[in-house]
């Protein structure tokens, strides 16, 4: 293949149920570079790969090191112009990486495009992310053409763009990379596109399971670590304090909700994690505020509760 514009990097873990037909889709795709990370899959993951027509790369990896390390170990191995992010649960439409190159080609000033997320009964689970009042990111299922941040199971991005803001948050595992992500090329001076044409579709939770315990440690760990990396010092203070006295005052509560994000335990482990990082944390603040071209509080005032 000559000069592809895009490297679509797939991690994988265990993905011996649906990897190929996501490799199955990608091989439909305008011309690109295809390279699965193998985080160290024990079920024959890596025959399946190795074994498909469309001969994609891969890159082996000695542990699980999750979504965002997967997708870090695979950067230094990115030279197109483009890397697009995909999940191994999904399956893209004909024409998907066609339509998320032909909007970035168009739109200079935007470092990153988000598809359309489809659920198996044909409804939308993303057309982007949302930044809320409390610094969550969240799903957007109806969305114009610019939007506050991208879904990590599948978009692209400009390889020089993510390489200037600092990377992925490897130390992450799952979730939040793509808003954290988001929020560093924002305050560098990027947008990010929804695309709607550009379809896939998900088979949500095949490689986690949302509502788990570790879906919800790494889901309340990182938003609270990507606040303290890329928010106004007030709102990161604000939502881990807000935090912190939920979890202090939930033992007193008589109808406490019945979820893993409600226990008592998550919460207090949650908090010692970031407490452990938190030192890090604000060297990587400190880095990221230096490299930015609009202020903090400006990205929140135009995006936050939107």
């Amino acid at each position: 293949m000559s000069n592809p514009r895009t490297t679509v990097v797939v991690v994988t873990w265990r993905g011996r149920d649906h990897i190929t037909a996501c490799l199955d889709g990608l091989a439909r795709q305008r011309p690109h570079r295809t390279l699965v990370v193998d985080n160290a899959s024990d079920d024959g993951t890596a025959a399946l790969v190795a074994a498909h027509p469309s001969r994609p790369e891969a890159l082996r990896l000695p542990g699980n090191v999750g979504y965002a390390g997967g997708l870090a170990a695979a950067l230094p191995h990115v030279t197109t112009e483009y890397v697009a992010w995909l999940n191994d649960d999904a399956v893209p439409e004909d024409g998907w990486l066609a339509a998320l190159e032909d909007a970035l080609d168009a739109a200079p000033r935007a470092a990153a495009a988000t598809s359309s997320m489809l659920l198996a009964d044909g409804s939308t689970q993303s057309a982007g992310v949302r930044l809320t009042a409390d610094g969550h990111g969240a799903d957007l299922v109806l969305a114009g053409r610019e939007v506050f941040g991208f879904c990590g199971g599948a978009a692209l991005v400009r390889r020089a763009a993510l390489v200037e803001a600092g990377g992925v948050p490897e130390s992450f595992f799952c979730y939040y990379e793509d808003t954290d992500t988001a929020w560093r090329l924002r305050l560098n001076g990027h947008g990010v596109l929804s695309v709607g044409p550009a379809r896939v579709r998900h088979r949500h939770g095949a490689s986690t399971k949302p509502g788990s315990r570790p879906f919800h440690r790494w889901n309340e760990r990182n938003r609270l670590l990507t606040l303290l990396r890329c928010a106004p010092a007030a709102v990161a203070v604000r939502e881990l304090a807000r935090f912190t006295a939920i979890t202090a005052l939930l033992p007193t509560r008589r109808n406490r909700p019945d979820a893993e994000n409600f226990r008592v335990g998550l919460r207090v482990l949650v908090l010692l994690e970031v407490l452990a990082r938190l030192p890090a944390t604000l060297v990587q603040r400190a880095r990221i505020g230096k490299r930015a071209a609009v202020p903090r509080h400006d990205v929140w005032r135009e995006w936050a509760g939107r």
